[in-house]
């Protein structure tokens, strides 16, 4: 496989400490061995795959999931839990230049379509994910982020059809959301949630429909034969009529050889502290279980669970060395201690780190990979994949089964990847980009 960061970075070494393993049992499931066949054969038990997997059983396609190492292992068992508006990253005016009006109006109401999936699927199974926030919440670290907020109560209405709320800086102290921010602005949809029992309860329903999920199988080799797809796994053999590449951030520039400079994965880091008293909480000024963002480019999204562990992520790692790895725990460590001074003497003993996904044009893709017949590929949600990934597995299922379908497949992901400059180089780009971001925040 070729992929552009050391193989520390998809070995189990960024998700040792990782506190959603310690939250729920996964089950164990065998490697595939010999020779198999099968409608469609999905590459990753993530939620793209694994819900394109749950939807195509459903409609009575036999499907396999070859996972590499097990479900949830990547980015969808290790993330935030943020289940909310996003997967883009084009404004309406940059969307309506490429795509028109209605291109625009379509990629919103995926959006919310979206966040209205998982919520069905948490229902329509009983799934247990630690559900709470009553929205998102976005908090503002410069008073002229503020005033942009205030701006963007009609960007809610018109994209969305939804009423945001503003809160002043003198009123935060008030709702439990006492960090040093200038105000804040709360999109009444979306959701935190536990993304492994999210994931886990996901695949369970879609191996109940009929579909077959695999762990420990790595694919080596794709190949397109006159009757369909052979898949070469260490210890088997899969025959498919059509293949669907759910790997995300975890993609390789060979698998298939179009994704070659197309995709740019960038890591995320998370640290979790140990529940949190009640009188730590109100020595902060932080009780609100809202999930939560800031404004700077290089984010940080943190929420207090359930359970009142504080978790807390940033954006820019850069290298995927154990080194480097550190060195990203101790800066998220250091924003953690200057936005909760409070709490500068509560451990974190659960830290990770996983990867996010972009694209060149800043979009999704979803749909098959040019001039391949039959192998189709859904990636880059640039950070909110919960929502959206679910529903781009979802969409997959509607495309291969060519069948009518609800479900709004926006112009803007339709568009392929284009290449990054540098291609396999790529990753070059990113501190110079990371060092403007940097700039812009202050």
């Amino acid at each position: 496989m070729r992929r552009i960061y050391p193989e520390f970075a998809y070995s189990d070494g960024p998700r040792a400490g990782c506190w959603w393993d310690e939250t729920c049992i996964a089950p164990e499931r065998d490697a595939l061995t010999g020779d198999h066949q099968c409608d469609v054969a999905i590459i990753g038990g993530g939620f793209t795959g694994i819900s394109a997997a749950l939807h195509l059983a459903e409609a009575g396609v036999s499907v396999s999931v070859l996972e590499s190492r097990f479900v949830g292992w990547g980015a969808s068992g290790r993330n935030g839990g943020f289940c909310c508006l996003g997967g883009g990253l084009l404004s309406n005016a940059a969307l309506e230049k490429a795509f028109g009006r209605d291109g625009r109006a379509e990629w919103r109401a995926a959006e919310l379509a979206s966040i209205r999936l998982v919520e069905e699927l948490i229902d329509r199974f009983d799934l247990k994910v630690d559900r709470h926030s009553q929205g998102e919440t976005q908090l503002a670290h410069r008073p002229r982020d503020y005033k942009t907020m205030q701006k963007e109560l009609s960007y809610y209405a018109e994209s969305y059809g939804i009423e945001a709320r503003l809160t002043p800086k003198a009123e935060l102290e008030n709702e439990g959301l006492r960090a040093g921010f200038e105000g804040a602005i709360t999109v009444p949809v979306g959701f935190g949630l536990n993304p492994r029992k999210y994931i886990i309860g996901l695949a369970a329903a879609a191996e109940n429909a009929g579909a077959r999920v695999f762990h420990d199988t790595p694919v080596t080799d794709l190949s397109r034969h006159a009757d369909g797809f052979r898949l070469r796994t260490a210890s088997g053999t899969v025959r498919a009529g059509k293949v669907i590449v759910a790997t995300n951030g975890y993609s390789s520039d060979d698998l298939p050889s179009w994704f070659a400079g197309r995709y740019m994965p960038t890591q995320s880091s998370i640290i979790v502290t140990r529940p949190l008293s009640q009188s730590e909480l109100g020595a902060q000024g932080w009780t609100s279980g809202q999930a939560c963002y800031d404004t700077r480019h290089l984010l940080h999204y943190f929420r207090l669970m359930p359970d009142n562990r504080m978790l807390f992520g940033v954006r820019g790692g850069l290298m995927a060395t154990p080194g480097s790895e550190a060195r990203a725990i101790r800066r998220a460590r250091a924003d953690f201690d200057a936005m909760f001074p409070a709490w500068k003497d509560v451990e974190t003993p659960h830290t990770w780190s996983g990867m996010v996904c972009i694209a060149r044009q800043r979009m999704p893709f979803v749909g098959q990979v040019p001039d391949v017949p039959g192998l189709y590929a859904s990636l880059c949600y640039h950070g909110n994949g919960v929502a959206m990934a679910s529903y781009c597995g979802a969409l997959l299922s509607d495309i291969l089964c060519d069948a009518p379908s609800a479900r709004v497949y926006p112009k803007a992901v339709r568009r392929p990847l284009a290449r990054f400059e540098l291609g396999r180089y790529r990753r070059a780009q990113m501190p110079v980009a990371y060092a403007g971001f940097a700039l812009a925040d202050r």
